[in-house]
């Protein structure tokens, strides 16, 4: 079904703003920053994509979901370019990304480092009164804390 013939990288960021994260659903792949570039060629669209870490398992998956998205839509020229320069960080996800991640149940990077000097936040009480219980979670991006206060587990999504 096609919507709008009209190629332009708004319509496509509108797509793109569907395709979920495999590995955390609540975000969207334009929420985590790793859409690179959108480049149209008349009906040809390229969308240059960058794994949040090299070996990243999600990938295949991401780009096909993008391809059935833009396919939906009318879109079917596409090519997915996967770019490892410059790596992907998590000054790329969106502030209403992490917000979407706490709400979800992970604590969201907020710095530039991996461990805040003031403490990983529960996302579930807001206490920094937490420890790392393993430097990996349920993905190689994320590592296992519990919250000392609520005694709840909680990943938190790495920095990097």
């Amino acid at each position: 079904m096609v919507v709008d013939k009209e190629i332009s990288p708004n319509k496509i960021e509108q797509i793109l703003e569907t395709v979920c994260d495999p590995e955390v659903p609540v975000l969207t792949i334009m929420d985590l920053g790793i859409v690179r570039d959108i480049k149209i060629n008349g009906e040809e669209i390229e969308i240059i994509i960058t794994p949040t870490y090299t070996g990243c398992p999600a990938m295949d998956m991401i780009a096909m979901n993008i391809r059935l998205a833009l396919s939906e839509n009318g879109f079917h020229k596409v090519t997915i370019t996967s770019v490892l320069a410059p790596a992907w960080t998590t000054d790329w996800m969106s502030e209403t990304g992490k917000q979407k991640l706490k709400a979800y149940g992970i604590a969201a990077p907020n710095k530039k480092f991996d461990i805040p000097a003031d403490g990983v936040e529960c996302p579930q009480c807001n206490s920094l009164n937490t420890k790392l219980i393993s430097e990996f979670g349920s993905t190689a991006c994320k590592a296992l804390y519990q919250c000392n206060d609520c005694k709840e587990p909680f990943d938190y999504f790495k920095c990097h």
